[in-house]
């Protein structure tokens, strides 16, 4: 009874002994005691020296000289560098070999031509003429001599523009200011672009398969000696004007072309001074080439028997075009692009041999193209009806030019002018009271409701 009581009323429990085993710390039972750690006894340099390297980790590797490097390293450290390594020394190899293949083509190219330009001009590269010696003085006296077409032989005739494009230059002839060269080669220093080129160019039209080419323009004197030969002195000056005042170097302006059919449409397109012509075979030429030109007479003119035979022979795969213009290759924005330049342009595909004797075929159109600018100042004078057709051509794009440079400079007057009011408006607005301005701006507002009122009435 006495323990029910003391049960209902909190009376106090019995202690509870604890449990024999405890499963958490049964881990540490067999334990054994700590054991104290030795005292350390540092090393002496030298002990470090002497002693064998230590390793750091499970794999072997271990701390050495920072030079010696294959104590520390293994082949399979290397195994990417092995991989990448081979790519990049041919890709290295080949911009080596393709920047040297074009530059002997280049090298080619002008070899086989510099005698005909030597032939033809004063000055042939950029190296300029060679001194006068002693000798050529004495032996066929100081003019004589000072004319003399010898040149000196640059280190380069041709001058390096990019890996795939070079350059020369040629002047000093009557009736030809300069004449400028541009060869342009494949980009085999690039052999990933060049496929490139090659696959997009046969899914697009717009983007052209690369060719290699040369590109010659002769830009004639057309009567401007004056204006276009350096003089260094007055004196000098004065015997240029001298010299040329018999001369006749001009000829009537005219655009007219030999084309090689496959390069019609991308000329009409791409050129403005072609995009004049009209397209008409001819029987005389071999049925690849077309002649575009502006009038029958121009082409009776200058389509001689000499220059069919000659496009005949360099065949379809070197010929592209033989351009005689005074009109710009781009369309003229502006009247001061519409002033005549009278040039004449020869294109060639390059044969892919290096050797001489593969330009045999071209040689002789490339001395005519020379020769050129000679015939158009002894026959390209044309009837006065045909000269007056092709003025008016001209004179109807200049009108169209000056129409449009007129109404730009209306528009640009209008402009000003609405800027010089709203600026005249804004001061007299800032010189009025409120009560001022409030009566202003409703005038304003009833000016212009009546302008509106009577441009109704008008359209009623």
């Amino acid at each position: 009874m006495d323990s029910l009581l003391k049960g209902l009323f909190g009376g106090s429990k019995p202690a509870t002994p604890p449990p024999a085993d405890d499963g958490d710390f049964a881990d540490f039972a067999g334990a054994p005691d700590p054991v104290p750690i030795q005292s350390f006894n540092p090393m002496t340099a030298s002990a470090v020296q002497d002693s064998p390297a230590l390793p750091t980790s499970s794999t072997g590797i271990v701390y050495t000289k920072w030079y010696r490097v294959w104590e520390r390293t293994s082949p399979s450290d290397f195994y990417s560098e092995m991989v990448i390594l081979p790519f990049v020394l041919i890709l290295v190899a080949l911009h080596v070999w393709g920047r040297r293949k074009n530059k002997r083509k280049a090298r080619s190219w002008m070899e086989a031509h510099a005698p005909i330009l030597k032939n033809e001009f004063a000055v042939v590269g950029f190296g300029g003429r060679d001194s006068l010696s002693l000798e050529d003085v004495e032996s066929s006296g100081l003019a004589k001599a000072s004319e003399s077409e010898k040149l000196t032989i640059p280190s380069e005739l041709l001058k390096e523009k990019t890996a795939q494009e070079y350059t020369t230059y040629a002047t000093g002839r009557q009736n030809v200011a300069f004449v400028d060269v541009t060869i342009t080669l494949f980009k085999r220093y690039n052999p990933f672009t060049l496929f490139l080129e090659y696959v997009l160019s046969t899914f697009f039209d717009s983007i052209r398969a690369p060719v290699e080419r040369m590109e010659a323009t002769a830009y004639a004197f057309d009567g401007k000696e004056k204006d276009l030969v350096a003089v260094p002195s007055p004196r000098e000056q004065a015997n240029l004007e001298e010299r040329v005042k018999g001369l006749q170097s001009s000829y009537d302006a005219c655009v007219f072309a030999v084309v090689n059919k496959d390069n019609m449409r991308r000329l009409r397109e791409d050129r403005y001074d072609i995009s004049l012509t009209i397209t008409k075979d001819h029987p005389k030429l071999p049925p690849w080439a077309s002649v575009m030109s502006e009038s029958a007479e121009v082409t009776d003119t200058l389509l001689t028997s000499e220059l069919i035979k000659l496009v005949e022979e360099a065949g379809d795969e070197a010929f592209e075009y033989l351009i005689v213009t005074d009109q710009p290759i781009d369309k003229p924005r502006t009247l001061d692009q519409t002033i005549p330049r009278k040039r004449v342009t020869l294109s060639l595909h390059l044969p892919s041999s290096t050797a001489l004797t593969a330009y045999a075929k071209t040689l002789p159109l490339f001395s005519y193209f020379l020769r050129l600018p000679d015939a158009l100042v002894a026959t390209a004078h044309f009837r006065p009806e045909v000269s007056r057709k092709i003025r008016a051509t001209r004179e109807d794009e200049s009108r169209k030019l000056r129409k449009v440079d007129e109404e730009e400079k209306a528009e640009e007057r209008k402009l000003e002018g609405d800027r010089k009011k709203k600026a005249e408006r804004e001061a007299k607005l800032k010189g009025l009271s409120a009560a001022e301005q409030n009566r202003y701006l409703e005038k304003e507002r009833e000016r212009e409701r009546k302008k509106s009122e009577k441009k109704m009435a008008k359209r009623g």
